[in-house]
């Protein structure tokens, strides 16, 4: 048995740290009027950002066909992969998993063992890290039940501050939009996942109170998780703020001491939802070596 890992592209995971661990990615698409842009190929984050600033309509975004799975999984085939690990961002903001199942069913000659990670971002790409580091290690089906049972709110929570929902609520990808319609450009919402699908959880006046809020909510989540400090991961997650997201890092390493603290970004399928200027924390406990990251 020879066990690839493969992660789509909204993991937004840093090419040393895909390189260090053998992690095969698979880019979902912004498309711009008619030009279409694959994630972290074609187009990056500070180029999407200045390009969706100007416009009157959003982009939209796809998720990789079944045909880009099955070339991938072919090539993986001729390397001698028997298997294959397939983690991908949440399935009820996209329909890249599904894809990623069909293409399993058309290949032979090799098993596709898929993941729905029900968040996207920096929790989904270090479930793909846990994942490479461990496949040699422990036996398939328990390292697919270790991910299975890690992508739960007992391990992974996130929390992020976005300017307006206008992006959330064009895109549709907010289940409870209706409730903040009235208030879109007062407020800034505090989102999280729930269930695979991202929710306003809080009405906050200010960015700063948001993030102050978000500070409290990510005590509560490793209180909740029975953690200490030192066993968890952080991860300032921005779009186009490195300024501000430098800051916030700042902040988080003032009050969770000992507590191991990244940056990542929104890259532009996240991004064309959430909108410039968005930021969140990830906060994961499980063990993996982010070297690279």
């Amino acid at each position: 048995m020879k066990i690839a890992v493969v992660v789509d592209s909204t993991s937004y995971l840093s090419d040393e740290i895909k390189r260090r661990n053998n992690i095969y990615t698979i880019p979902l698409n912004t498309i711009f009027d008619d030009e279409i842009y694959r994630e972290d190929i074609d187009i990056t984050p500070e180029e999407f950002y200045d390009k969706m600033r100007d416009r009157e309509e959003l982009p939209t975004t796809s998720q990789p066909s079944i045909g880009d799975y099955i070339i991938l999984l072919e090539d993986l085939h001729k390397k001698g992969y028997t298997d294959v690990i397939s983690l991908h961002l949440s399935g009820n903001i996209s329909g890249t998993i599904q894809n990623a199942v069909a293409a399993g069913q058309s290949v032979d000659g090799i098993e596709v063992h898929p993941i729905d990670s029900d968040i996207a971002c920096t929790p989904l790409g270090l479930l793909a890290v846990y994942a490479a580091q461990q496949k040699d290690k422990l036996p398939l089906d328990e390292l697919l039940e270790r991910l299975e049972r890690f992508k739960s709110k007992e391990f992974i929570d996130s929390y992020f501050v976005v300017d307006d929902l206008t992006n959330l609520k064009k895109g549709g990808r907010l289940s409870n939009a209706q409730a903040f319609v009235g208030q879109l450009l007062k407020i800034k919402p505090i989102l999280r996942f729930e269930d695979g699908k991202i929710v306003a959880i809080q009405k906050i006046r200010t960015k700063k109170k948001a993030l102050n809020t978000v500070v409290g909510l990510i005590k509560d989540t490793i209180d909740r998780q029975n953690v200490e400090n030192e066993a968890v991961t952080l991860t300032v997650i921005h779009a186009n703020i490195d300024d501000e997201a430098d800051e916030f890092i700042k902040e988080l390493e003032a009050h969770f001491k000992g507590a191991t603290v990244l940056k990542s970004h929104f890259g532009p399928v996240i991004g064309t939802h959430l909108g410039e200027k968005a930021i969140g924390v990830a906060i994961t406990s499980f063990n993996a070596d982010i070297t690279g990251f």
